[in-house]
C-alpha cells in the first residue's frame, strides 16, 4: 500500500471497510472479530498500530514478525476461525513507525470466531444472534432470489384475478400498441410473467413468492409474509409521533396506488416546465421512491418498510439483500436486481423503467423540486432520502437568476469546498450537522475531493485543517 493511500485512509477514519487496532500488547481477540465481520460483510482492511482516531503509534518493530506468525496461526485454526481463511499481512513503515496491514476479502461463506458469528455494522463489529439476521446473511452470501420460492399449496384461487384486466390495459397502454398479455388467459399471463414456475432443485411446481406479493389476497400475503407492511407517516408538526399515518399491507399493485395517493395528499405539486411540456415533479419523484421500495425489498425480512414525509426531507427505508455498503451516485452505481420477476412485472405495466434509471431520474428532478440532490444509501436497510423545501421554486429561481446563497446546480463536492473555504478547520461531524448529510455521505465526498487532488488534510484529525489545492 502506497503512502498517499494510507494517509487518505488515516484521515477519513474508520468505516464499514476500515478498522484501526492499537495492538500495544500483541494481537487480541477483537482483531479476529474484525476479520470475521469483514469476511461476513463486504471485506475490508485492518491496520494494527493505529488508534481509533487515526493516530499512528505503531507496533514494536522487533515483535512484528512474531505477531504476524501468531495471526496466521489463529486464522488457520478451524477450532477458532471456521471456515479458515488464508490472508497475507504486510508490514508498512509510516513516519518511522511500524504498521501491520491485513486486507480481508469478502467471503462466499459465513464465518465464525470462537463459535460466534460477527457482522460489520458501520464501523463496529457486532455479534449476530438473531435468527432473522443470520438468515439475511446466508441469503446475501448465496445470492438467493427469495421471490422465486415455490409455494405448492398456493392456488390460482388465492390470487386477485380481478386485478388482471387492469394489468392488461396498463401493459397495452405502456407500449402504445398490442401487448402479448392482451390475448392470454389468466393462467398463461401468470406463467408468461414468471409467477408460476418450477424449482429445478426439487422439482416442485406452483406459484412463487412474487405471485403472492404482486397479486395475492390479503390473508394469503399475511400467512406467508406476516411482517410485510409499509408504514407511511407524515412528521412535520409532531415529529416524535406523526401528523398522519397509513399502514399498507395489501398486494404490491394496490400498495403502489395507496402510497402514491398518500404522497399526493401531503406533498405540494410544484409548477415545472421541461421545454414546453409541464412535468409533475411530485409524481416523478415519489413514483421512483415508492416503486423502488416495493420492487427491491427483501420480503422475508421482519424489518418494517417506511415512507416518511418530514418538513425538510422525505425518505423510504426497506430491508434489502445488499451487495455493497455506502452512498450510491450515478457515477458509482452498479445496477443489481433484487427481485427481477417483480421488477419485470412493474416495467411491463409502466411503473418502472430499466434498472438504474431511478437513480438518474431522482438526481435530475430532485434538484428542480427542492434545489438539492437526493441520497441513496446501500446496506441491509436500503434508504432513499430526498430533501424537501416548500418555499423553493425552480421557476422563481430561474426567473430571478441564481445567487451565491442558493445551492441549486452545485454538486455536493462544490458545496463542501465552499464550506471548507469558509472554515478550514471544520471537522467531519460539524460538516454532517451543517449540511444535514449522513457521516457516510461526508466521508464519500471528502474521499472524492482528495482523490481528485482538490483538498488535503494538514496536521492531525483533531488539531489539523483542510487545505484547498
Amino acid at each position: 500500500m502506497d503512502q498517499h493511500k494510507l494517509e487518505s485512509i488515516l484521515q477519513i477514519g474508520e468505516t464499514i471497510a476500515v478498522e484501526f487496532k492499537r495492538c500495544g500488547n500483541g494481537i487480541e481477540n477483537d482483531v479476529y472479530e474484525s476479520v470475521c465481520s469483514f469476511l461476513n460483510r463486504f471485506g475490508g482492511d485492518i491496520f494494527m498500530g493505529v488508534l481509533n482516531d487515526g493516530t499512528v503509534i505503531g507496533v514494536p518493530e522487533k515483535a512484528a514478525g512474531d505477531m504476524i506468525k501468531n495471526f496466521i496461526k489463529v486464522i488457520s485454526n478451524p477450532i477458532l476461525l471456521s471456515p479458515t481463511i488464508y490472508l497475507v499481512p504486510e508490514i508498512i513503515k509510516y513516519d518511522g513507525k511500524t504498521i501491520i496491514h491485513v486486507h480481508v476479502p469478502v467471503s462466499a461463506e459465513v464465518h465464525s470466531f470462537k463459535k460466534e458469528i460477527y457482522d460489520r455494522v458501520d464501523d463496529s463489529d457486532v455479534k449476530v444472534t438473531a435468527t432473522s439476521q443470520l438468515a439475511s446473511m446466508y441469503i446475501r452470501k448465496q445470492s438467493i432470489f427469495t421471490e422465486k420460492r415455490i409455494f405448492p399449496y398456493v392456488s390460482i384461487d388465492d390470487l386477485r384475478l380481478d386485478l388482471l384486466p387492469r394489468v392488461r390495459k396498463m401493459a397495452t397502454n405502456n407500449i402504445e400498441g398490442t401487448h402479448g398479455w392482451e390475448s392470454m388467459t389468466n393462467e398463461e399471463l401468470l406463467r408468461s410473467a414468471g409467477l408460476y414456475g418450477t424449482d429445478r432443485a426439487t422439482g416442485e411446481k406452483g406459484y412463487n413468492l412474487a405471485a403472492v406479493m404482486l397479486l395475492g389476497k390479503d390473508d394469503v400475503i399475511r400467512d406467508i409474509c406476516p411482517a410485510y407492511e409499509t408504514d407511511a407517516l407524515v412528521r412535520k408538526i409532531n415529529v416524535d409521533r406523526y401528523d398522519d399515518r397509513e399502514t399498507v399491507r395489501t398486494n404490491l399493485i394496490e400498495s403502489y396506488d395507496q402510497l402514491m395517493d398518500f404522497a399526493r395528499k401531503h406533498l405540494p405539486d410544484k409548477f415545472f416546465l421541461e421545454g414546453t411540456e409541464r412535468k409533475n415533479l411530485r409524481n416523478i419523484i415519489t413514483r421512483e421512491m415508492i416503486g423502488n421500495t416495493l420492487i427491491h425489498r427483501e420480503f422475508t425480512s421482519s424489518y418494517t418498510a417506511k415512507f416518511v414525509i418530514e418538513k425538510k426531507r422525505m425518505y423510504t427505508e426497506n430491508a434489502s439483500r445488499s451487495v455493497g455498503d455506502g452512498v450510491i451516485t450515478p457515477e458509482n452505481m452498479e445496477p443489481n436486481p433484487k427481485n427481477p420477476i417483480i421488477a419485470s412485472f412493474f416495467r411491463n405495466i409502466g411503473w418502472s423503467d430499466r434498472l438504474g434509471s431511478g437513480v438518474r431520474n431522482l438526481y435530475k428532478y430532485s434538484k428542480y423540486y427542492s434545489g438539492q440532490e437526493p441520497e441513496f444509501i446501500e446496506g441491509d436497510v436500503f434508504r432513499i432520502i430526498v430533501p424537501l423545501d416548500e418555499e423553493y421554486s425552480f421557476d422563481t429561481v430561474e426567473s430571478k437568476g441564481k445567487n451565491d446563497s442558493n445551492t441549486f446546480g452545485k454538486s455536493p463536492e462544490d458545496i463542501l469546498l465552499s464550506l471548507i473555504y469558509k472554515k478550514p478547520d471544520i471537522k467531519t461531524k460539524e460538516i454532517s450537522e451543517t449540511l444535514h448529510w449522513t457521516p457516510n455521505q461526508v466521508k464519500y465526498c471528502i474521499k472524492k475531493l482528495k482523490d481528485e487532488k482538490k483538498i488535503k488534510r494538514e496536521g492531525s484529525n483533531r488539531d489539523g485543517y483542510w487545505l484547498i489545492l
